[in-house]
């Protein structure tokens, strides 16, 4: 409990300090947030033109579409937020020998890495997804029970750690090859399966989000839950154990890492 509260009270420095960093240059704070509502506008545009031709998408509403993209979002912002430093290791701070620093601090360095940073403009992907399904939700024909709030909201934390932990395996590569942000990339672009119903996909694609790279179970399978009702068991199930392999994967991966890493430098 004494080791717990000591993180905790780190993390609250770091992010103070981060905040401090980030508010002497409030332009590229507004600006990034902007550009993620941007983003996400655009793509939603792109929704509304397909459903203004089609009357349902795959047996989907647009209602339903746009529930499961928005939860697509919420999870992805929250990692985003919190534990984007990890693209900082694959692309240069193992590459650079910047990791040195970590190694000498009495902070377990995965914990570091993590809180080290955050990303403010994440704020537009998490309000975006937040705003999302708070729209669609009265559009949708579903059983709002109790148990199905908090279904959601539980399952949130969950799903979030299967972005934390598939950036953890591929971010390690790092320790190896000195740069991996192109892996992080190619693996987190799957992502964007997340914001669709799975069904839309052929078989082939269909496997490899949910079983392989699973980032259909950060949206798409908790949906079938919370919207329809379906087996609750896999679809709630699923995430939490998905979440707790990739998590533990990636950090044995991490420490396995560690123990390969040699300081590098230009």
């Amino acid at each position: 409990m004494k080791n717990i509260k000591r993180m905790l009270r780190i993390h609250r420095i770091f992010m103070a300090q981060e905040f401090k960093r980030m508010m002497e240059y409030k332009g590229d704070f507004i600006v990034g947030i902007i550009g993620f509502f941007l983003v996400q506008l655009s793509n939603l545009m792109f929704l509304w033109i397909i459903f203004g031709q089609i009357p349902d998408l795959a047996g989907w509403s647009v209602n339903e579409v746009v529930f499961i993209y928005g939860m697509s979002l919420i999870p992805k912002g929250i990692d985003h937020f919190f534990f984007d430093n990890l693209w900082s290791v694959g692309y240069f701070i193992v590459r650079k020998g910047d990791f040195d620093k970590y190694l000498t601090r009495p902070v377990n360095t995965y914990f570091h890495v993590l809180v080290e940073k955050i990303q403010i403009d994440a704020l537009g992907e998490l309000i975006m997804g937040i705003a999302l399904v708070c729209v669609s939700a009265p559009g949708i024909r579903a059983d709002w029970d109790a148990f199905r709030v908090l279904a959601f909201i539980a399952v949130i934390p969950f799903v979030t750690l299967i972005f934390t932990g598939v950036k953890t395996i591929t971010a390690s590569v790092a320790f190896w090859a000195k740069r991996s942000g192109n892996v992080i990339y190619m693996f987190y672009m799957f992502s964007d399966f997340a914001k669709y119903p799975t069904t839309v996909y052929n078989r082939l694609v269909q496997n490899v989000i949910t079983y392989i790279i699973p980032f259909a179970l950060t949206s798409y399978f908790p949906a079938l839950f919370i919207l329809k009702g379906e087996n609750p068991l896999f679809n709630l199930g699923m995430p939490v154990l998905a979440s707790a392999v990739l998590m533990g994967a990636g950090i044995m991966v991490w420490h396995k890492g560690i123990r390969a890493y040699e300081s590098a430098g230009s």
